[in-house]
C-alpha cells in the first residue's frame, strides 16, 4: 500500500470538510493516508506563517512518504523558494516519493527543476486533495479520468496521456524535457535564480481567471525572453474563468494564440491539453523526458513506464495509444 501525505503549503484551507472527504476518498482508493500536522494552519491567507509551512514542506521530504499531495495551491509558494532545501526535497524524491499538485505547486516543481539535477518521475502536474477528491456529490463529486490517471500515476503505470488539438500539427514528433504548469506563476518565476533553464523541451501551460489579453502578455514576456523559441514546442492547457469584456470587439483566445505564434514561427504550439482548473485533468510527469506526437488531431504525449526501457514510437499506429495507459479526455 502506497503511503500518502497530504500538505498545505500555500493557499488557506478555509474548511476541514473537505480536506476529511479527500483523505476518505484516497484511503478507499488503496492510498494508507496521512494528514500533516499543520494542515489547517491559518495565518492570513496563507495555512500557517512562512516559518511553518517551510517546515510542513521539509517534514513531508524528510518522512519521503510514497505520495506527497498538496491539498490546494492559492498562493505562498513564492515566499518560502529563498529557503527551500532542495537536497531534502531531492533525496526524498530519490527515496521514492512523488510530489504532486498544480497552480501554486508550480513554484515547487520549477524550483526543484532549476536548482537540483532532477529529470525523472518525482514530480507531477496533477490534481490537488481538496479542488479534485473533497467536493461533495452535489458539487460534482470526484472526475472519473482525473482519479484514474492519478492513481495509475502513483502506481508508475500512466505512460502516455492522449487529446485532441487543432488542425495543423499531423505528422509532428518532438522529444524533450517537458516542463510547465500554472502560466501566470511561472511568468513571476523568470529572471529568479528559481527560473529552470530548459533549451529544447517541451512546455505545458494553463492558468486561471485571466483574461486572453493577460495571457497574451505573458506569453510574449516568455517569448521576449527567449524562452518559448528555445522549446520543442509548447502545449496549451484550459484558461478557464475569465469573463469577457466590452472592449474585446471579437477578441479571444484563439486571437491571443494567433499573435504568439505569429511572434514565434517554427514553434508549434498545441491546444487542447486537459490539464489546468477545471475537474477533468490528467497528470504529467514535470522534468521527464517525453515524446510528442501527433498523427491527424490525436496528440499523444508518451513517457513510458520507465526511461531505462522507453522505445520510440516513430510509427505511432491507430491502436498506439491502448498499449500505453492512455487517457483521452475530449
Amino acid at each position: 500500500m502506497s503511503s500518502l501525505t497530504l500538505f498545505t503549503p500555500a493557499g488557506v484551507l478555509a474548511k476541514s470538510q473537505p480536506l476529511k472527504r479527500a483523505a476518505k476518498r484516497l484511503s478507499q482508493l488503496g492510498f494508507e493516508v496521512e494528514i500533516d500536522a499543520d494542515a489547517l494552519a491559518k495565518h492570513q491567507r496563507f495555512a500557517g506563517d512562512d516559518a511553518t509551512r517551510l517546515a510542513a514542506l521539509h517534514r513531508v521530504a524528510d518522512a519521503a512518504p510514497s505520495v506527497a499531495l498538496a491539498t490546494r495551491g492559492g498562493y505562498g509558494m513564492t515566499r518560502l523558494l529563498d529557503q527551500i532545501d532542495w537536497t531534502r526535497l531531492l533525496r526524498s524524491i530519490e527515496q521514492g516519493t512523488r510530489w504532486v499538485g498544480h497552480s501554486d505547486l508550480t513554484a515547487l516543481q520549477l524550483g526543484l527543476l532549476a536548482h537540483t539535477k532532477h529529470r525523472g518521475f518525482g514530480l507531477w502536474a496533477g490534481p490537488l486533495a481538496c479542488d479534485d477528491f473533497g467536493r461533495t456529490d452535489e458539487e460534482g463529486g470526484v472526475d472519473e479520468v482525473t482519479q484514474d490517471c492519478f492513481v495509475e500515476a502513483m502506481q508508475g503505470l500512466l505512460e502516455a496521456v492522449g487529446f485532441r488539438t487543432e488542425a495543423g500539427f499531423d505528422g509532428l514528433h518532438e522529444r524533450g524535457t517537458l516542463w510547465g504548469g500554472n502560466l501566470c506563476v511561472l511568468s513571476s518565476m523568470l529572471g529568479t535564480p528559481h527560473f529552470p533553464k530548459i533549451k529544447g523541451g517541451i512546455l505545458f501551460l494553463e492558468d486561471v481567471n485571466e483574461h486572453p489579453y493577460r495571457v497574451e502578455r505573458m506569453l510574449l514576456q516568455l517569448a521576449q525572453a527567449g524562452v518559448l523559441q528555445a522549446q520543442k514546442a509548447v502545449v496549451l492547457g484550459e484558461f478557464s474563468a475569465w469573463k469577457k469584456s466590452p472592449l474585446d470587439r471579437g477578441y479571444k483566445l484563439k486571437d491571443a494564440i494567433e499573435a504568439v505564434r505569429a511572434r514565434c514561427p517554427g514553434l508549434p504550439i498545441l491546444t487542447g491539453l486537459p490539464f489546468g482548473h477545471v475537474p477533468t485533468k490528467v497528470c504529467l510527469p514535470v522534468g521527464a523526458k517525453m515524446d510528442l506526437v501527433v498523427q491527424g488531431r490525436e496528440a499523444l504525449m508518451i513517457w513510458g513506464p520507465d526511461p531505462a526501457h522507453h522505445h520510440h514510437h516513430e510509427d505511432c499506429g491507430e491502436d498506439c495509444g491502448h498499449d500505453h495507459h492512455d487517457h483521452h479526455a475530449h
